[in-house]
């Protein structure tokens, strides 16, 4: 067997993760590298021949979620490939793609990308899809983009775990370690373990619950009347706080536009089934020609799902004389450092968009593992030979987590071959 890092060591985002064995070879994610604070993305394989090459001799590629720096670059692999998504991750990601059509000028790049999502297999979790002798089975992890999957591959009598990107303190969260011990090393020992460290960078942060982020909306939903949301439009369980705690003010509607509520309306039509939470069954989506509906929310108040995009400016404008600033704030719902504007990371259409409100809350809780719960995953699967970290800022802190000593020494961040698996860790592309 061989374990290819082509991208994830020592970067967030841009995953690419390989595994093959002498007869089959498959890839876990293709992400686009993140964009920078000006939305420029830096990134040697965006193009459709560098995905040839990389995806040359690969006869499959799965998709842990529908995040950019995981399926970004997916439109650019050879039709012959397989491409295989978690059915309702297929559904938001063509609902986005359809979105992003009307961009102009983005009209033949968004065909190809639609034309692709639509072939794409669909995953059904826990049941397996064997390429070549490779067996890859999909399980359900938490994470901020609904139906995320974490990977067990088994091939060469050996037994690897790709965690993807995943989370302790959401609302679905409860089911991965009894998952794992009952589901995944009830049927044998894990050799490999590759796993993100998103959050390695922030040891000793606290990391507020889904639960708790719920109960502090409310709070701020009682102070302010007019409440503007600016979260992740395809953060399931983030939509479901805001929600439930507009919800819990009574007759104030929850407002959206058509693209955020096609969005709920697939949740609703999938999570909602199993769980009230997720059924986001009384939405209106904002035109500014309803009266009728501007009324109701200058009488009663409301909560508005927006965006950092001129559509959402405007809307604004249409209503900032009609409200009172003292009772209007907008709750920035996202990673602080996209508005801080002396940070590396910062965006400067969010910093604009977010300077136009009167009152603004921060209220946000990762989509990531926390270090200790990173910690509690590794000592579970205590695998045999080694621990792989991707998807953090300095992979070498994983050393720092409270895991068992013997861990410590199988965290791998460069290359060897171990029990005859060859290892390869790019440090960067």
């Amino acid at each position: 067997m061989k374990i290819i890092i082509h991208r994830g060591i020592d970067q967030i985002g841009g995953c690419i993760t390989e595994i093959a064995t002498d007869y089959a070879r498959i890839l876990i994610d293709l992400g686009q590298n993140l964009p920078d604070g000006e939305g420029a993305v830096n990134d040697d394989l965006a193009s459709r021949e560098a995905i040839g090459k990389i995806t040359q001799g690969v006869d499959g590629i799965f998709y842990t979620h529908y995040h950019g720096d995981h399926l970004g670059l997916f439109h650019y692999v050879p039709d012959n490939i397989p491409q295989y998504i978690g059915e309702v991750a297929k559904q938001v990601a063509l609902c986005k793609h359809r979105q992003l059509s009307y961009i102009k000028g983005r009209e033949e790049l968004s065909k190809e990308e639609i034309s692709k999502l639509d072939k794409m297999s669909v995953l059904i979790p826990e049941q397996a899809v064997n390429v070549g002798d490779i067996k890859v089975t999909p399980y359900f992890v938490s994470h901020s983009a609904y139906d995320a999957y974490m990977f067990l591959i088994e091939a060469d009598g050996k037994r690897v775990l790709h965690t993807g990107d995943f989370r302790g303190h959401g609302y679905l969260s409860k089911g991965l370690l009894p998952t794992i011990k009952k589901l995944i090393l009830s049927r044998g020992k894990f050799d490999f373990l590759i796993t993100e460290g998103t959050m390695l960078s922030r040891l000793g942060e606290r990391v507020m619950t889904e639960n708790e982020l719920q109960r502090e909306a409310g709070k701020i939903m009682a102070r302010y009347k007019n409440v503007f949301v600016m979260c992740s439009s395809t953060d399931m369980e983030r939509l479901a706080s805001f929600y439930a705690a507009n919800k819990n003010l009574r007759n104030r509607p929850l407002i959206c536009d058509r693209f955020q509520k096609n969005v709920l309306e697939i949740f609703t039509t999938s999570a909602g089934n199993h769980s009230s939470l997720f059924g986001f069954d009384k939405v209106y989506d904002f035109n500014p020609k309803n009266t009728k509906l501007i009324h109701w929310m200058e009488d009663k108040g409301f909560c508005m799902f927006v965006r950092a995009t001129d559509k959402f400016k405007d809307y604004y404008q249409t209503l900032v004389s009609r409200l009172d600033s003292k009772d209007t704030v907008l709750i920035y719902s996202m990673w602080k450092e996209y508005i801080n504007d002396s940070g590396k990371h910062a965006i400067q259409r969010y910093i604009e968009f977010v300077s136009m409100f009167p009152n603004m809350e921060k209220l946000h809780t990762s989509g990531h593992a926390s270090p200790e719960f990173l910690a509690e995953v590794c000592n579970l699967v205590n695998p045999a030979l080694g621990i792989i970290p991707i998807h953090s800022e300095n992979s070498a802190n994983y050393s720092k987590l409270p895991i068992e000593e013997h861990l410590q020494q199988k965290i791998l961040i460069s290359s060897k071959t171990i029990d005859e698996v060859e290892i390869k860790i790019n440090q960067s592309i």
